[in-house]
């Protein structure tokens, strides 16, 4: 009997055996077939994950970011003790221990398996950080096997302390957020190491479903979740029944809630600078670099004047908008039964997408329209007892609605809103106190602004339209417009360095060309000739036909290399017209090229960005390359300091520069900026206007900022009568240089060495005494022992056609009798109006 039963042992111990064996054998042939091909693990050794780039101010403040995933990575020593527990609690509590894969939970999700129920994953965060890192999400039997052995080989390669590292950083948090630093930003609006325990637990909550434990939308299930991560810290040792109390009693309060301020709505929405960054960087470094790389990012921004400029553009394009009356519709409507409360017109308003990038604006709903009040609900203003409204004061716009109908002036509320209506609104004051609301909508009319230190080409600020959130389009980068007689500058500079001088006389008077597209003939934006006139005159005035026949003695060749010397245009064509400034560019280069009149004709590189450094703080890139000498000493000799070498390239002679800018000088004191640009500082600049009014600029300088302005229609169409780059595009850069000044300050410009004054009579060109003094007395500048000719020892005449009787050295736009000496030493009085015909051979003046 007993060798019956030891038998009965021992074959039942052979076939465990052979079974155990058999198992082994399958086990390891499975295990052998699948570890080939595999990924290599060595990589994460090194590996750099995708992070958020940043840009940040001149203040060092965040003021935009840019990410394929929101990812802030942060080192494992970094990361504090209480959320290392959070997560190790609740998906691994023997990470420390194990080898990379828990034999007991891959049992037991097996006999859960076998029992009808859901395949768990059973994985260690080394078995995740396999999954996540090297293979696919799926629940494939094949993928939890090779995790698993890649789990191993990692844990063998890399140790705890990494692969925790590599998980807390990598994990899906929901809110495209990845990693614990950037979810603790987007749910408490705050850093990792501020991060509470109940909130650390929270955390810890998300990655198996983020979506499933929404702060909000799954309010009881995020709870609960976060209460039984909580309840595995306690049951770890990680916190004490008293912190768990604590941690269970406290409400969940995230961003989501309502309850924290998102550090993404602390910070200014996006606008044109931030955006043109991203779209010049993208290309230097790639967009893998750019949106994952983690860069730092100094933009050269100002934001106190990045306001100014984004305020100063909307005001000049709104004045057009409001002044012509004509009121286009709303930008939307909404169904009037989501208007039955309060509470509803407020949640279906804030679904609606429509910009809030407009200071000052606020986005109403129509509410009910009466006879002579619109009743609308506002977004972010609370609505009173009486509520809010609109008077009809505010409502005495034509209206568009309808395209074929005749404009009607709107006389009752109806004419011009429906309920449902989603408008924009502006709060009225007076001497602070408010008086009503008032009607306000995105004008048709667009444009750009532009300002840059004259030193260092910084772009200091950047407008590209009334609004980016209405249109992301860079007018001040992105538009190439004709630029009009703000281009002239550079025909009358290239002039200057020919050999002319601003005393030199232009004939001013018809001409006749022949093009190919048959007979042209140009004419003054005044539709008057007036004779012989010095040049700079002609830059003061903004005469068409004698930069004309100033281009045509010097050749457009010589003209279009100085355009393309300075960036104006890759390449410009050699036709007269575009000495008018016919040809396309953008503002961005006008800017860039009035920056180096202004600093005395040194090259300057436009730039938005100081310093790129990348995620391990290595600057790999630089915009100002200048060398200091004695930066790098231990020590410096008493009463020395380091001096900062000046490299840039020199494109224009410095007398030059400082003539083309006192004759500009000449626009804002004197010509076509003179009624709009009044700064009480030493101003140089150039109106622009392009025929029918299409396109109007003004580009103006101090000797530390220039700026730029430009509008026009997306689709060029006139903007009327009236419309000129002094009148439209002047008050917009008085308003901006106002607040610049205060903050940069404006001196007289730099006389360039060896140099001396002499003074002319800016009308008629002729040399003065030393001692003259008047009203139309100019001092030119000249090199030492240089000629001081008169202005008629060198006249452009071009020839001229249709045979009119011109004026002689007419004061023009401003003609006056007025008092000259002649060759002889004589003083005569010109008559006014004098012309050719009503003078003798006798002399010339």
């Amino acid at each position: 009997m007993l060798r019956t039963v030891l038998s009965f042992i021992g074959w039942i111990f052979s076939w465990v055996t052979i079974g155990v064996v058999l198992v082994a054998l399958i086990v390891s042939a499975i295990l052998f077939m699948y570890s080939k091909d595999l990924p290599d693990h060595k990589y994460l050794a090194s590996y750099e994950p995708k992070t958020i780039s940043k840009v940040y101010s001149i203040e060092g403040k965040v003021m935009d970011e840019f990410a394929q995933e929101r990812r802030l990575y942060t080192p494992v020593d970094e990361i504090p003790v209480v959320v290392k527990n959070a997560f190790i609690s609740a998906e691994d509590k023997s990470f420390y221990q194990h080898k990379g894969y828990d034999p007991i939970g891959i049992i037991k999700a097996v006999i859960d398996k076998a029992r009808g129920g859901r395949l768990r994953g059973a994985s260690t965060i080394s078995q995740q950080v396999a999954k996540i890192m090297l293979l696919s999400g799926d629940r494939k039997l094949e993928r939890k096997i090779k995790e698993l052995i890649l789990s191993t080989r990692i844990e063998a390669a890399l140790g705890k302390d990494r692969i925790l590292e590599i998980y807390l950083n990598e994990i899906f948090l929901g809110q495209n957020s990845y990693g614990v630093t950037a979810a603790a930003e987007v749910y408490f609006g705050k850093s990792l190491e501020e991060v509470t325990i109940e909130e650390a637990a929270y955390l810890a909550a998300l990655p198996k479903a983020p979506s499933d434990y929404h702060p909000v939308k799954e309010r009881k299930r995020a709870t609960a979740r976060r209460d039984y991560v909580l309840g595995q810290m306690a049951r770890n040792k990680f916190i004490s029944q008293d912190q768990l109390k604590v941690a269970f009693e406290t409400p969940l309060k995230t961003v989501q809630s309502g309850d924290y301020v998102s550090l993404r709505a602390s910070r200014p929405p996006r606008d044109y600078f931030t955006d043109e960054i991203r779209r010049q960087l993208s290309g230097s470094f790639g967009e893998d670099e750019f949106f994952g790389g983690g860069l730092a990012i100094r933009a050269t921004m100002d934001p106190a004047l990045q306001k100014e400029a984004a305020l100063a553009l909307r005001t000049g394009l709104e004045k057009y908008d409001r002044n012509l009356r004509i009121y286009r519709g709303p930008m939307t409507t909404l169904d009037p039964v989501l208007l039955g409360s309060e509470e509803k017109w407020r949640d279906a308003l804030s679904d609606v997408k429509i910009p809030r990038d407009i200071d000052s604006w606020h986005v109403a709903v129509v509410l009910a329209v009466g006879a002579k009040t619109v009743r609308i609900g506002i977004e972010g203003v609370k609505d009173g007892a009486d509520g809010n409204f609109l008077p009809m004061s505010e409502l005495t716009w034509r209206s568009r609605v309808n395209q074929k109908a005749k404009l009607k002036k709107a006389k009752k509320p109806s004419d011009l809103l429906s309920v449902g209506d989603v408008i924009h609104v502006m709060a009225i004051e007076k001497d602070g106190v408010f008086q009503n609301w008032s009607l306000r909508q995105i004008p048709e009319l667009q444009g750009g602004f532009m300002a840059m230190d004259t030193n260092t080409g910084r772009v200091l600020a950047m407008q590209g339209g009334f609004s980016y959130q209405y249109s992301v389009f860079n007018r001040a980068t992105q538009a190439t417009r004709q630029p009009g007689s703000s281009f002239k500058p550079f025909v009358y500079a290239s002039a200057l360095d020919s050999g002319y001088s601003p005393a030199t006389i232009i004939i001013d008077a018809p001409i006749e060309l022949e093009t190919p597209q048959g007979l042209w003939r140009p004419k003054n934006s005044s539709n008057t000739f007036y004779g012989p006139a010095p040049m700079r005159l002609g830059i003061e005035r903004s005469r068409n036909l004698m930069t004309i026949r100033l281009a045509q003695e010097i050749g457009m060749d010589v003209v279009a290399n100085y355009a393309e010397r300075f960036g104006i245009y890759d390449d410009m064509g050699e036709f007269l017209a575009n000495s008018l400034g016919s040809q396309e560019t953008t503002l961005f280069k006008m800017v860039a090229g009035y920056a180096m009149f202004a600093n005395g004709g040194e090259r300057v590189e436009p730039t938005l960005v100081d310093r790129v450094q990348n995620s391990r703080g290595e600057t790999v890139y630089r915009h100002d390359r200048r060398s200091c000498v004695g930066c790098t000493a231990g020590n410096l000799t008493r009463g020395l300091s380091p001096e900062i070498q000046n490299n840039r390239e020199r494109i224009m002679d410095d007398v030059t520069a400082y003539r083309l800018t006192s004759m500009m000088r000449g626009v804002v004191e004197r010509g076509t900026a003179s009624s709009t640009v009044r700064l009480g500082v030493p101003v140089a600049g150039k109106t622009g206007t392009t025929n029918d009014s299409k396109d109007v600029w003004f580009i103006g300088f101090t000797s530390n900022i220039v700026a730029g302005c430009y509008m026009g229609f997306d689709n060029p169409r006139s903007m009327g009568r009236g419309a000129y780059g002094g009148t439209m595009c002047g008050p917009v850069f008085e308003s901006f240089m106002k607040k610049a000044i205060e903050t940069y300050g404006a001196s007289e410009f730099k006389v360039p060495e060896n140099t001396v004054f002499r003074k002319y009579d800016r009308y008629n060109g002729s040399r003065l005494p030393d001692d003259a003094t008047g009203e139309y007395v100019v001092a030119e500048l000249f090199r030492v022992g240089e000629n001081a000719l008169d202005g008629y020892a060198d006249i452009i005449d071009g020839g001229w056609g249709l045979g009119s009787d011109l004026l002689l050295f007419s004061r023009g736009e401003s003609d006056d009798d007025k008092t000259v000496k002649t060759s002889t030493g004589e003083v005569k009085t010109i008559p006014k109006k004098a012309t050719f015909g009503s003078l003798t051979s006798g002399g010339i003046y």
